[in-house]
This record gives structure tokens, sequence and C-alpha cells, in this order.
């Protein structure tokens, strides 16, 4: 019956079995390694582990940084468990330290693990050459990244300044009234009423949007007219205001259309600077005094004379069409413009943040 008894008692006993491994039985000083605690025992057992915490000494000299959550396998269908825990350990003191076993508690009955062994090594040190011990290095920039950091935004800052200087000169171009491109030829000097009749024809043929723009339609018909008389009479129109104009005409005893041209100015006038609006069968009437004006002041050039040398001329008008054109691609530009410089300015923050 002993025997029976005494068999049974190492048959419990042989149910639970605590084992310990270390990592790494060297390290320097400042190191870490991991000491594992394994507990193999029946599915429901009660397992106890050792009482340790973070920052305790597990012998003196050994201190215990972490503890690991306990990582547990099923084995035989469920039947055994094996309940692993890590523990972390470090020493600042050089030594071979003598790690005791871990008690485990199961079911109210405690077991021991073996012990270890630590060797802790120290850092070597040349104490030969003292002047050679240098403190802690400033923190390292990292090195400089054109292709990765820099290189979009630098060309997407380029396409900005394109499309700035483009906006630049197409608002310029809009606001002088000129076309964007010069059309530059080379065309015979006309005589100075057929050069106006040309220009009015061109503005006859553009007449459609009078009603909508008169301010337009008057500016480029009195300008056309000024031209003329500057080029007819030998002063300079341009620079001198309507009722000038009448004056210095009426001192070269000219009064042949005068009172159909005042009436023409005097309209012009009122719609540049107060708004007036005209009619169409106005802005016909102002036409025809206009082309009556020119040709009763012209003077015809004699055929048998010879024609003067070529002179460059530069086309500097537009069509309707073109301004509305232009405005769009102003609008264009700038919606462009405004859109690409967040863009570069977020991966400029992105960059240096």
């Amino acid at each position: 019956m002993l025997c029976l008894l005494l068999t049974g008692m190492q048959f419990v006993q042989a149910q639970v079995t605590v084992d310990v491994k270390i990592d790494s039985l060297e390290l320097l000083v400042g190191e870490q390694t991991g000491v594992t605690v394994d507990v193999s025992c029946d599915a429901g057992a009660r397992v106890e582990w050792p009482a340790l915490k973070r920052g305790t000494m597990v012998v003196p000299g050994v201190e215990l940084i972490d503890v690991l959550p306990a990582d547990t396998q099923q084995l035989n269908d469920g039947k055994r468990l094996l309940i692993s825990r890590k523990y972390l350990v470090t020493s600042f003191d050089s030594a071979l330290y003598y790690l005791p076993p871990f008690v485990v508690r199961v079911d109210s009955v405690l077991y021991e693990s073996k012990s270890l062994a630590l060797n802790v090594l120290t850092v070597p040190v040349d104490t030969l050459h003292t002047d050679q011990f240098f403190g802690p290095k400033d923190i390292m920039d990292l090195p400089f990244s054109w292709k990765e950091d820099w290189a979009d935004i630098f060309g997407y800052s380029l396409l900005l300044l394109f499309l700035m200087i483009v906006g630049i000169y197409l608002y310029v171009r809009y606001r002088d009234n000129k076309p964007i491109i010069k059309i530059i030829k080379v065309a015979p000097k006309l005589p100075p009423h057929k050069q106006a009749m040309q220009e009015i024809e061109q503005i006859k043929a553009e007449k459609a949007w009078a009603r909508e723009d008169s301010k337009e339609y008057y500016t480029r018909l009195t300008d056309t007219l000024r031209n003329y008389i500057r080029q007819r009479y030998g002063f300079n129109a341009l620079e001198m205001t309507s009722a000038e104009i009448i004056d210095r005409l009426m001192q070269n005893k000219d009064e042949v259309a005068l009172d159909e041209l005042r009436t023409l100015f005097a309209t012009a006038d009122l719609v540049k600077f107060a708004k007036y609006v005209t009619q169409i069968n106005e802005n016909d009437m102002n036409l025809v005094n206009a082309i009556d004006f020119i040709n009763q002041t012209k003077v015809e050039v004699d055929p048998n004379q010879k024609p003067e040398p070529e002179e460059v001329t530069v086309e500097e008008k537009r069509s309707r069409r073109s301004i509305l054109l232009l405005r769009l691609s102003l609008v264009v530009l700038l919606l462009a413009s405004i859109g690409l410089l967040g863009w570069i300015s977020w991966m400029i923050y992105k960059v240096v943040y």
C-alpha cells in the first residue's frame, strides 16, 4: 500500500514542470536579455507567478526592466497547457551573477525552476590614450535630399512663375487695349483718308456689338478721326479735347462738316464720360457723319506723284471675341495660380515640419 501511495504522489508531481531559459548568458554593461519561464500543467490548473515588479532587483546588480504578458499554448487536444512568461533584465556592473530559481505556485503547490548564471562584461576602454575620450555627439541632421524633398517643389514653382508672367502680360495687354501678339507686316503707306476709311470699314464690319459696348465703339471711331485730322492738318489731335479740335479746325476755315463733326464728338464725350446710352440709328448716323467729313476734307494724291517708300505698320486692333477669350484666359490663369500656390505651400510645410 505504501508503495502505491508513493507512486501516485510521484505521478501527480510529474504532471507539473517548471523550466527556465535565458536568451544570452553573456552581455555588455547596459544591455538587456530575456529570461523565459515555462510552466507545463494540466488544463484548468491555477498558476501563480513570482511577485516580481519592474524596477526591482532580481539579485543585487541585476535589475528587472519589464514583465511581459504570459503566453498560453494548448497541448494534447487541450488537456495540457504550456504557459510562458518572459522577464527582461539588465545590469550596469560587470560581474558573474547567480540567478536563483523562479518559484511558481500551481494549485497551491510550489515548484522551482533551475538556477541560471549571467556574465556581465564591461566595455573595453583604452586607458593608454586618455585624451581620445569624447563626449556625446550632437543630433545628426539627415542629409539633404534634393530629389526626394525639393525637386517637385522647385519644378512646380517654376511653373507658377511662368503662369504669373503670362498672366501679367495678358493683363497689361488687356488693360492697354492691345492684341496679345503684335502682327507686324510691311505695307505701302496710304494717304490719310484711305487709311481712315479702312479703319471705318472695319468698325462697320464689327458694329453688331456697338449696342452692347457703345464706349468702345465711339472710342475707336473718334480715335480714327483724330488720327486722320493729325495726318491731314498737321496738329496733334490725339492729345486735344473735342472742343479744342473743333476750334482748331475753324481756324483753318474748314467749316464744311464741322456741325456734323461737333455732334459726333459731343455724343462720344457723353458716352465715354457720362455713361450715355445711344441707339443703333444714332450710331449709324454718326458713322455716316465721320465718312462725310473724311470725304469732304480729303486731299487727293496726284497719280503721277512717286509713291512714298514702304513702312512697317503694326496691327493693334482686337475683335470682341478675342476680348472675351482674353478675359476667360485671365480667370483660368488666376485660378490655376492660386491652386498651384496652395499646393506648393503645403509641400513646403510637409518638408520643413
